[in-house]
């Protein structure tokens, strides 16, 4: 039973108005990205990963851009150790990519994991302890000051081992819990921090303020480090970092406006693999970047290959919804989208215009390396005419007349519907064919023979029958060769009808090619039927198409 009584409010606002953020509309920069795949993510996973996968998945965030990577938590485990001691030992950390491990601010905890680091050219050593009222009052049992001297000390060991190590060591600290810790004592412990580290321009220290557990809406998380960021120690040499997890579905909004806020660093994971619901998704962040003309500085440019290896390596999958990621995100299966995106992208091919606009697609597909033909128009009984000639058009070469495109694509939606299943495209054009081409009875025509009269009429013999019956000749003139044609049949077999739409083009843009032709027509209820013919002599194949139209009219 939901007993919504039990809960309250468990975080806290700055003590005084921080809302400058409201002011800006966009983020117009990357942050500085450190990926926790390799540690948060793995430590969330049933089955953490291998030493073998986790290697080639640091691998994998170096080819898609990460500067820096945090790789574990080396005091927590053998497999953990022997990760960043392989990274070190064979030569695996890219001069330009700095690694970063984690660890609490106790004191032989602190010791193994620089044991770990030795030889290590470029690391930040992440140090932190939970600074929130629940943990001082519930895990812990110690006052305000005594969290404070924690801090204190876990970064004086950090400073002191660097300098005997000789390394030149970047620092990193979080006040764990920060979401549910006051703001003005957060900033008291963070300060206390910087001031054993006295930071510099070329030795930043960072200060990650972590959405531990989400706990408000965005808006306050970005009043929390708005309020941070103007009265920090040392602002200047200091990098703000945060780490969103995912507990109220709004990680993404809570790193956005945490930037527009004033962060400069964002920690995250791909996907947004982490414990409980997650971290944020950096995939997310970076494209939404992208889709506003910012570079995200990642490579998100063969999305397919990230996702098969993400989920080879993890055993996670990526949901089919997952936004820029998933594998149906750019799908349109309403009649009206795909609609909407084949004008768009026709558009696109008649205006050749700089910037990207085509409705329902915030991004192109192939952008990040997703196909046109098997990501975007999707064909199931929910979609419609816009779709099914899109699929005809890109793929065969068919441009179908309009009112045709209707009839095609009322009989792939019944089709569809009649199989529960989305329709392929091979699917779509054999049903074309079957419907539109391959239509031979009851009348069948065995051949015709034309003969110019004058300047404006010809008549055509045409060798003809109907079902079973012998083939026979039958003579006609009209003004031209289909017209001779069709008057040579309704006088044969006293057909009603109105030939109401022609239209023909070639198939390639080879001399050789083979054409197809379009033929409607109407009875007297004012009904359309559609028939084409395809054939290197349009003559033929516009006989083809009568042909086809009329036994779709009178098919038994």
């Amino acid at each position: 039973m939901m007993t919504p009584s039990k809960y309250k409010i468990q975080y806290y606002m700055p003590p005084v108005e921080c809302n400058d953020w409201v002011k800006k509309d966009h983020v117009d920069k990357a942050p500085v990205w450190c990926s926790v795949d390799l540690r948060d993510g793995n430590q969330a996973l049933v089955i953490p990963m291998s030493l073998e996968q986790k290697v080639e998945f640091f691998k994998l965030l170096v080819k898609v851009g990460f500067k820096e990577i945090e790789v574990g938590f080396p005091a927590a485990s053998e497999t953990e150790y022997e990760f960043l001691r392989t990274l070190i030992e064979n030569d695996l950390i890219p001069d330009d990519v700095t690694v970063q491990v984690l660890t609490q601010a106790r004191e032989h905890i602190i010791k193994k994991t620089f044991d770990a680091l030795k030889g290590c050219k470029n690391a930040i050593v992440h140090v932190y302890n939970s600074t929130s009222f629940a943990q001082r009052e519930q895990v812990f049992r110690k006052s305000k000051e005594e969290i404070k001297e924690i801090a204190i000390k876990g970064a004086q060991l950090l400073k002191d081992l660097t300098e005997e190590a000789g390394a030149n060591y970047r620092f990193e600290y979080s006040p764990e819990s920060f979401t549910g810790t006051e703001p003005e004592y957060a900033l008291e412990v963070c300060n206390a921090v910087l001031d054993v580290w006295q930071p510099t321009a070329d030795r930043k220290a960072i200060i990650n303020l972590p959405s531990t557990v989400q706990l408000s809406m965005p808006h306050v998380y970005a009043s929390q480090i708005e309020y941070m960021s103007k009265n920090m120690k040392y602002r200047e040499n200091v990098v703000i970092s945060l780490h969103p997890h995912n507990d109220r579905g709004t990680g993404v909004a809570d790193a956005e406006l945490g930037i527009l806020a004033g962060a400069d660093r964002i920690e995250g994971t791909l996907f947004g693999n982490g414990e409980r619901t997650g971290n944020v998704d950096i995939v997310t962040l970076g494209m939404n970047l992208y889709m506003h003309g910012v570079d995200p500085e990642l490579h998100f440019d063969d999305m397919p290959d990230i996702c098969e290896k993400y989920t080879e390596y993890t055993d996670m999958t990526v949901d089919a919804r997952s936004p820029f990621s998933g594998a149906l995100v750019f799908a349109a299966f309403s009649g009206s989208h795909q609609d909407a995106i084949a004008k768009g992208m026709q558009w696109r091919m008649d205006n050749e215009p700089d910037r990207w606009t085509v409705p329902y697609l915030p991004i192109d597909p192939t952008d990040i390396g997703r196909n046109y033909d098997a990501d975007v128009i999707r064909i199931n009984s929910q979609s419609g005419k816009g779709g099914v000639g899109y699929i005809l058009e890109r793929n065969y070469g068919l441009n179908l007349p309009p009112k045709m495109r209707e009839a095609m694509g009322y009989a792939a939606k019944d089709l569809s519907d009649h199989l529960h299943k989305e329709l392929q495209p091979d699917e779509i054009y054999s049903l074309f064919l079957s419907k539109f081409k391959d239509v031979v009875k009851p009348f069948d025509i065995n051949g015709v023979h034309f003969k110019q009269e004058d300047k404006r009429v010809i008549s055509a013999e045409v060798n003809c029958r109907r079902g079973d019956e012998p083939f026979g000749i039958v003579k006609a003139k009209g003004n031209g060769r289909l017209n001779a044609v069709s008057l040579a049949l309704k006088k044969k077999y006293h057909l009603d009808y109105e030939l109401v739409t022609y239209q023909e083009h070639a198939l390639t843009q080879l001399s050789s090619s083979e054409a197809i032709a379009y033929v409607g027509v109407q009875n007297d209820d004012g009904k359309i039927f559609w028939g084409s013919g395809i054939d290197s002599d349009i003559i033929r194949a516009s006989i083809d198409a009568l042909l086809t139209a009329i036994n779709n009219m009178y098919a038994e």
